[in-house]
């Protein structure tokens, strides 16, 4: 039986992005439906960002406590790995989501269980668990927020090998003895950050010559160094060609390698890529091409639409968790803004309706050891987008406050000025603790204050953001 409601608002997906969008419309009085598959909260809350720094966070901190002398010799044991994997599983709430449950009905948004398809413009049917049905019209918007899904390659031999993706890396409940990573991004290099410290030996195959590489060189190059460090065995310019597992995907996996040569893993992580969880959601009944990525404007309205928005991954702007939630927060307020039928630049007092830091603010922390931070745009984007400017590099394990932080300090920062304007594109961290460096970079960049104006935020002493003072006096010369 298909039960008929109407509601101002319909949320495809009640991850960390579909959660914030339906709380932006509800504070605005609006009625809204989430419509999720799975669990509410998404893969962020029980495969991604909450597992994967609750395995990572024990590595760091036993990695700093040990480049403390009185401390170094009292933490050269192994990690306890139960321990840590028990912890990450109270982090993800022993993948259920009862608390996301009271939180939407605390906000008193109507979530559907099951399976959610557009049917025509601004129509949803959700096929429930049960067999249920239902159909549910938006009289405002429709929003998209399914997010995206790991891409396995075409290789001989994968179908039936059951190689890990992203999922089974962050929920996996003991260490392979062997794992090997393809994939030198920010997945592969985590994972292995995470599984060699908690007992397994990770073979990590990078195709380009570096790790990392959408951040500068020198962040793979000092990333590579302490994997290797750590005992991991990290090639770069390797290619996997075919994968060999015989047994039924249960036993030992073989790599086969481009060059020819092989490695034998118990377990095999492919971090190659992502894609859109568009397919089978109906896309083609509105015009738009199943399982594809959707443009939007900086309302995160589908172009072409007056209904229809699609917010975070799906848009293919930054597939972050942190700019899905903050295009959640920009897509609500024009929403509400557009019900009310009051023009966005009117409403727009705090530029809430547009979003601009998911194209030249985006910041980025990779929790390897050592962390890498990013925001705005690295060297060679700059240029290849036609700016001047001028990179300017800092030791950072010159500066005082890394001294104190752990012995032999080891990392670099870079800002990236534009010299016509005087203000920062970009900025780069990596070394131990870079992360808590990065809001800085990001009101810097995304605020476009003007270096003359930097001189005035004066760092504390003794600490790693002096490399701000030492990145000025650089610059300045």
């Amino acid at each position: 039986m298909t039960q008929a409601v109407e509601y101002d608002v319909v949320v495809l997906g009640a991850g960390p992005v579909g959660e914030n969008v339906a709380d932006r419309t509800r504070a605005a009085g609006l009625s809204t439906a989430v419509v999720e598959s799975e669990l509410l909260g998404g893969d962020c809350s029980y495969w991604a960002c909450i597992p994967s720094k609750a395995l990572l966070r024990p590595a760091l901190a036993r990695a700093d406590a040990r480049r403390i002398p009185g401390l170094s010799v009292a933490v050269q044991g192994p990690l306890h790995t139960q321990a840590v994997l028990a912890r990450r599983d109270e982090q993800v709430s022993h993948w259920k989501d009862d608390g996301q449950v009271g939180w939407l009905d605390s906000i008193g948004a109507r979530v559907y269980r099951g399976r959610g398809k557009l049917h025509g413009p601004r129509s949803v049917v959700v096929d429930g668990p049960e067999g249920e049905h239902h159909l549910l019209t938006a009289r405002h918007a429709v929003v998209v927020c399914t997010g995206s899904r790991a891409v396995l390659p075409e290789l001989p031999g994968l179908i039936g090998a059951h190689a890990w993706t992203s999922r089974e890396a962050t929920s996996a409940h003991e260490a392979p003895g062997r794992l090997a990573i393809v994939g030198g991004g920010v997945v592969g290099v985590e994972m292995a950050t995470a599984w060699q410290a908690l007992g397994s030996q990770v073979t990590l195959l990078a195709r380009g010559d570096g790790l990392l590489p959408r951040m500068e060189p020198f962040v793979g190059e000092h990333v590579a160094a302490a994997l290797k460090e750590a005992g991991a065995d990290v090639r770069l310019g390797a290619s996997v060609a075919a994968v060999d597992r015989p047994g039924g995907g249960t036993g030992p996996v073989t790599l086969v390698l481009e060059d020819g040569s092989r490695v034998e893993a118990d377990e095999v992580l492919f971090a190659t890529g992502r894609a859109p969880r568009t397919d089978g959601i109906g896309l083609e009944s509105v015009g738009l091409e199943d399982g594809s990525w959707l443009s939007v404007d900086d309302s995160c309205r589908v172009e072409g639409t007056e209904w229809l928005y699609a917010v975070g991954d799906v848009n293919r702007r930054a597939l972050l968790t942190h700019q899905g939630k903050y295009q959640a927060r920009i897509a609500g307020a024009a929403i509400a803004a557009r019900a009310q039928h009051v023009p966005l630049l009117e409403s727009d007092r705090w530029g809430a309706h547009s979003a601009s830091a998911d194209r030249l603010a985006v910041p980025q922390v990779v929790f390897s050891d050592p962390e890498a931070a990013a925001v705005g745009l690295s060297l060679a984007d700059a240029e290849k987008a036609g700016h001047r400017v001028r990179a300017v590099d800092y030791d950072i394990g010159s500066v005082s406050g890394a001294a104190l932080y752990a012995e032999g300090y080891r990392g670099q920062a870079r800002m990236v000025v534009d010299l016509d304007r005087e203000v920062l594109l970009g900025v780069t961290f990596v070394g131990p603790g870079v992360g808590e460096l990065l809001h800085s970079a990001t009101v810097a960049v995304a605020g476009e204050v003007p270096i003359e104006r930097l001189w005035h935020a004066v760092p504390a002493f003794p600490t790693i953001s002096e490399v701000w003072l030492r990145l000025l006096e650089t610059y300045r010369g």
